[in-house]
């Protein structure tokens, strides 16, 4: 028989998963979801100097805000029933065993496996029975005590030590099963908070708290699916279990007025919140248009922030176009060679509009 190594099984597990925002709430804080968190329970291995190890599994338990040694208290995550070859369980293979079981926020204390009695381990071909003594029958508890916060996303790592959990008596062909894990806590996502205003229709140059009424939407796309919160009263959103990584933050107005806005490259740490800051929508563009009769190519411009904006007509004159123009009051210079620089002032450019300056003649120098 070979000599028994040390061997040892991972049960990565418990992985809090918070619920995608509902799109039905004005508040991602108000909403029966963000305030809770959900639990997922994966059995994954490492090799070791066996052919087989099989172990019944019958259920997960936990202990919430309940610190107690005695049997109450315990809530199971659901019947498992299952039998698995931890030793096929390598190379990231995985074996899920509770898929996100919603749990309230608060101090996690103790966690139980439990164990039916169709456990073996192969070796050189032969089967063993595992014996699991009375006293673990009822399950191997382990003390947690990690304070659970809601909206995040934590992933309690159980680490099973068979070199100590299968006893071999000597030559004896009884295998005794007597299971020994540590427990260590770890976060699995993060948050993405931050504030959204309006430009001021009145004044552009303030920014306005959104009204009540008037729905925003951040998101965040993960894997394919779609992380979203709508802001609340004073205009925050919390967009919670976010894992790790970097994401593109994109806010959605409800109000055709205001345009959508991108805050891009906003990075998630595990266990903590990245709050954005301030984002403000502005209101949507209009443009400007004209035409010109002289008949040859003349520029329209406008400065925005500092650069200019232009536009060309053909070269023998006709119709100009500025896009994408911010509203605010806007002076419009026309400029062609040999023609005298026209400066239109005065040009109002509200939301959604497009300004007609009509035909216009260039005066030649």
């Amino acid at each position: 028989m070979k000599t028994l190594k040390r061997f040892k099984l991972f049960f990565p597990a418990l992985i809090l998963l918070f619920f995608f925002s509902c799109n039905d709430s004005n508040s991602p804080s108000q909403t029966d979801a963000d305030n809770m968190s959900r639990l997922t329970v994966r059995l994954v291995d490492e090799p070791g100097d066996f052919d087989n190890v099989f172990i019944e599994i019958l259920d997960f338990m936990i202990k919430i805000n309940d610190d107690s040694d005695d049997d109450s208290g315990w809530q199971s995550l659901g019947e498992i029933n299952q039998t698995v070859d931890l030793l096929e369980l390598t190379g990231g293979e995985s074996i899920l065993l509770v898929d996100a079981f919603e749990l309230p926020p608060g101090m996690l204390s103790q966690v139980r496996l439990v164990l039916g009695e169709g456990n073996s381990v192969v070796i050189d071909g032969d089967e063993y029975d595992l014996k699991t003594p009375s006293a673990q029958q009822s399950g191997l508890k382990l003390k947690v005590n990690h304070e659970l916060e809601p909206g995040f996303t934590y992933s309690l790592l159980l680490d099973f030590d068979v070199d100590k959990s299968i006893v071999i008596a000597g030559n004896s062909p009884n295998k005794i099963l007597k299971p020994v894990m540590r427990a260590s806590t770890i976060y699995a996502s993060g948050k993405i908070q931050g504030t959204v205003t309006l430009q001021d229709s009145l004044n552009l140059e303030e920014a306005i708290t959104p009204p009540s009424d008037f729905q925003i939407e951040a998101s965040v796309e993960v894997d394919g699916e779609t992380i979203s919160a709508f802001t609340d009263e004073s205009g925050v959103f919390v967009l919670h279990g976010v894992p790790a990584g970097t994401y593109d933050v994109t806010i959605t107005p409800e109000e055709s007025d205001y345009t959508e806005a991108v805050v891009e490259g906003v990075v998630v740490v595990n266990g903590e919140i990245n709050d954005i800051g301030t984002v403000e929508l502005q209101l949507n563009p209009g443009s400007i248009t004209g035409n010109i009769t002289n008949s040859v190519l003349v520029t329209a411009s406008v400065m925005v922030d500092g650069e200019a904006v232009t536009a060309d007509t053909s070269a023998t004159g006709g119709a100009f176009t500025l896009e994408n123009i911010p509203v605010g009051t806007y002076t419009v210079t026309l400029t062609g060679t040999g023609l005298t620089t026209l400066e239109i002032t005065d040009v109002v450019v509200t939301t959604g509009s497009t300004i007609d300056l009509g035909d216009i003649t260039l005066a030649t120098e």
